[in-house]
Parts: C-alpha cells; sequence; structure tokens
C-alpha cells in the first residue's frame, strides 16, 4: 500500500481549503467523524502534524502547505492520465494541440505542415483554440497532449522549449500624446492606467504591466507596481484593443500580435526597456508519447527559421 491514497489526497484538499472540518465534510458529501478520522491517520502515517485544530477552524502547518501544494500536483496528475488513457484508446486517436488566439507567433500553420509530413504512422493533430489561460489548463488536466504558450507561465509539471523571443509594443490610441513618437522609454509610461488580465497570477499580471522588472539589454528594467494605476479587467485581446482605444488605458502586446490587430484608432510604438515576449511549445513532462516528440521537433525546426527565433530583434 502506498503511503498515502488519491481517495485520502482529496480528503486533506477539501479540508485544507475550507480550513473547517464541517465544511469539508460537507464538500465531500460524507460525515465528519470518518473525515477527521482519516486526517489523524494520514498525519500519523507521515509522521508530521498537518493542521493545527481549534474548536471553530484549523490551520495549515508547513507540512501541511507543502502537502496541500503537492498534493493538488498529484490528484490532477491523476485525472490527466485516466483522460489521456481514454483518449488513447479511441478507435482513431488524435494529437490535441491547445493554443490560443495569437499564441503562436504565426507558426502553428508550417507547424502542423511540417508534423504531417513525419509520417502517416502518427495520430492527426486536432487544434484547439482556448481562452486565456485556457490551453495550459487543457494541458494540465489531459485534454491536450501539446500546447503553444506565451511566457510567463507556471511550468511545473511541464517540459518545454523556447521557440521565438519576440519584441513587446505599447499599445497607445492614436490620440495619445505619446503616438506621435518614433520609439518610447518604458519610463515614459509612468502613471498611465494598465488593464488587468482576468484570473492571472501575480507574476503574469506584473509582467503584462512591464513591471516584471526584467532586463532588457539596455541598462533598463521594468516599471514599479506603483507606477501602474490598475485599469479596467479584460479578457481578451479584443477588449484589451477597446478599452485603450476608448483612452482607458494603455497596454503591452507582443509584436506579432500587433500585425494581427492593426486598427486607426490605436498606435503602436516599439519601447527601450520592456521585457520581451516568449513563445514555447510545451507538454507533460512524463509524456512518452512519440506523436509529442515530433510534434516538438517539428516546432523546433519551424521555429529555426523564424527571423525571432530565439532572439528579441529591434522592431
Amino acid at each position: 500500500m502506498s503511503e498515502l491514497e488519491v481517495r485520502e489526497l482529496r480528503y486533506f484538499i477539501a479540508v485544507a481549503e475550507e480550513l473547517n472540518f464541517s465544511r469539508a465534510a460537507q464538500r465531500l458529501g460524507m460525515a465528519q467523524p470518518p473525515l477527521s478520522k482519516a486526517i489523524a491517520q494520514m498525519e500519523s502515517r507521515l509522521g508530521v502534524r498537518l493542521l493545527e485544530r481549534t474548536t471553530r477552524q484549523a490551520r495549515l502547518t508547513t507540512a501541511g502547505q507543502v502537502l496541500l501544494d503537492q498534493a493538488r500536483i498529484a490528484v490532477d496528475a491523476v485525472h490527466a492520465a485516466a483522460r489521456r488513457a481514454r483518449r488513447a484508446g479511441q478507435p482513431t486517436p488524435q494529437l490535441v494541440v491547445a493554443v490560443k488566439p495569437g499564441g503562436d507567433a504565426g507558426l502553428l500553420r508550417e507547424i502542423l505542415a511540417a508534423y504531417r509530413g513525419t509520417g502517416s504512422h502518427l495520430p492527426p493533430p486536432e487544434v484547439v483554440v482556448g481562452g486565456s489561460g485556457e490551453p495550459i489548463a487543457m494541458l494540465r488536466d489531459g485534454r491536450a497532449d501539446v500546447a503553444l504558450l506565451r511566457s510567463p507561465f507556471d511550468g511545473q509539471g511541464l517540459d518545454s522549449q523556447t521557440l521565438v523571443v519576440e519584441p513587446r509594443l505599447a499599445v497607445l490610441p492614436a490620440a495619445h500624446r505619446l503616438a506621435g513618437r518614433r520609439r518610447l522609454r518604458l519610463a515614459d509610461l509612468k502613471g498611465e492606467p494598465i488593464p488587468r488580465w482576468k484570473g492571472a497570477a501575480p507574476s503574469t499580471t506584473a509582467y503584462y504591466a512591464g513591471c516584471d522588472g526584467a532586463e532588457a539589454g539596455d541598462g533598463h528594467t521594468g516599471l514599479a507596481p506603483a507606477d501602474t494605476p490598475e485599469g479596467p479587467l479584460v479578457a481578451s485581446v479584443e477588449q484589451l484593443l477597446e478599452v485603450v482605444a476608448l483612452g482607458q488605458a494603455v497596454a503591452f502586446l507582443s509584436r506579432s500580435t500587433t500585425k494581427q490587430h492593426q486598427r486607426p484608432d490605436i498606435a503602436y510604438r516599439p519601447v527601450t526597456g520592456l521585457s520581451p515576449s516568449a513563445v514555447l511549445v510545451a507538454w507533460p513532462e512524463t509524456s512518452r508519447s512519440a506523436a509529442v516528440a515530433a510534434f516538438v521537433q517539428a516546432a523546433h525546426d519551424v521555429a529555426a527559421h523564424h527571423p525571432d527565433h530565439m532572439t528579441a530583434l529591434a522592431y
């Protein structure tokens, strides 16, 4: 018997997230005494205390926080394995490729052609286009085998390979006071509201606001968070562009994305000191799929001929 079972991990996750045994038991659809007993047995088996209990609530110990982080990964991995096994057992299995609109820097069609040219023994590719955050979620939960992602993202449990690195540009209303300049400095945008992406992690929010502090190779660093007031919440590039066009904010987008969204009411300008955007191919680190390996190789081969291959070029 393994030290911990998936059922026990699910129990612990519920208690750790609710920090209350009664609410956790209701969430799991079980009585509280068996749940409390199961958590106590886990602690006894591991030899550490996972929770500090009071009459009203529970609090995670350091060991409990570590287990919570790892338990989420483990349970997600089990669910993902089951989904991938079911898909692999279908009469006509497919290689599911996840991507968001504009997230491929224009590489996807060439990569698919190169993959198809590898050989008829490989499963055909099926491309699923999702919204912001969906491709990586599909990769983690087993709905996708491989994905094209833009940095930054949480790479835990994934392998990835950088394909291209391209500059990001400032996105301004056409009538903005800075729109007449050919090139901007990041400091010029201090005090401008920046849209916040719905559901983005703090590190991702900092990146999109130009506050990631990444060196751009010219002696400049990112803006301080206090320099970028929070603008409207957005969930898509189209929504972001409307917000900018209305004068409610300025933003930053990759060069390839701006080429796909040319508008008379929007001005795009290169920015000295702004960190670039990278496109990566990512797959589960436990994958042993020949189809995934062939897709990754195809992506590498196609990207090798791209002008922005692994290098942020001047605009």
